[in-house]
């Protein structure tokens, strides 16, 4: 009976933790990770590099979230969209949620240090972006490009881990990602429109209403398109990469046809199946590119 008790405790911590941190949506950008990787290096990369990689991007992608619960807890309580997430209602206490963001930072430059001296170089600039972006919709409209910056570093990460070096292709490659995680960050902001209106918060949706911000979000989508295309070009990908990109294209579409100004009902469906689905689409074509 203890044992069961020990267990189920164990149990409710991890559940509190994937709820804390929304593991599941470490699909959005690990794939892109190893997108990076299999470019750079135009086959299979290294067991370790590979480990190191997936190692730094999950301490990343949970430091990240931890962050920005930790920072957002009071607005998140006055807001009715949040105030039941696990911080505002006290299910998870403050000095925990410090400590595993510190765990998980810690966890991100040890990482680095693996792989090569660049990234582990880079590692407190990966920090920094970590800590600041959360605070950007207090300070300007463009913070959903804050958030796309920080995933932009996995894909452009995983091209360094192999290559040790910047190139332009990493460089498009994180753009895309950029446009593609701002874009829709835009859409899901709109969801909280007339409470970042009402208590002085910054966003896109504030800043040019609904419309305006659904606008912005397609053309985000439009350049994401086109950076991913320079990148087959730059590279001199074929056939499965552009079957790749022409599903995204769909899957962005989709997305962006289950949601409209006057009804955002459908939103987890579009911000988690849509995209989850487009950068595994990129994943799974990039290793057809690589291996066939």
């Amino acid at each position: 009976m203890k044992n069961e008790g020990i267990f189920a405790g164990l149990l409710r911590t991890w559940r509190r933790f994937v709820s804390l941190v929304r593991l599941e949506q470490t699909v959005f950008a690990l794939p892109f990770a190893w997108v990076g990787m299999l470019l750079a290096r135009g086959s299979l990369p290294e067991g370790r590099v590979a480990f190191w990689v997936t190692v730094a991007m999950v301490g990343a992608r949970t430091a990240g979230m931890a962050l920005n619960r930790l920072i957002d807890r009071e607005i998140d309580a006055r807001n009715p969209r949040t105030c039941q997430r696990d911080l505002p209602t006290g299910r998870v206490s403050v000095r925990s949620v410090q400590l595993l963001a510190g765990l998980s930072l810690g966890t991100l430059v040890v990482a680095a240090g693996f792989l090569n001296p660049l990234c582990l170089a880079l590692s407190p600039l990966a920090v920094l972006l970590l800590l600041v972006y959360s605070y950007l919709k207090r300070l300007t409209w463009a913070c959903h490009l804050g958030l796309g910056l920080v995933q932009a570093c996995a894909p452009i990460g995983g091209w360094l881990a192999v290559t040790g070096r910047f190139e332009l292709p990493a460089w498009l490659l994180g753009g895309a990602i950029m446009l593609w995680v701002g874009g829709f960050d835009i859409l899901y902001a709109c969801q909280d429109l007339q409470h970042d209106r009402a208590v002085g918060l910054h966003s896109l949706p504030v800043r040019l209403g609904a419309r305006g911000a659904f606008r912005v979000a397609r053309v985000c989508h439009v350049l994401t398109l086109v950076l991913l295309a320079l990148v087959g070009t730059l590279l001199g990908l074929g056939g499965a990469w552009n079957l790749g990109l022409g599903l995204v294209g769909v899957l962005l579409v989709w997305e962006h046809s289950l949601l409209s100004p006057e009804d955002l009902s459908r939103m987890q469906q579009a911000f988690f199946t849509c995209n989850a689905a487009i950068s595994l689409s990129l994943l799974v074509a990039c290793l057809f590119e690589i291996l066939t």
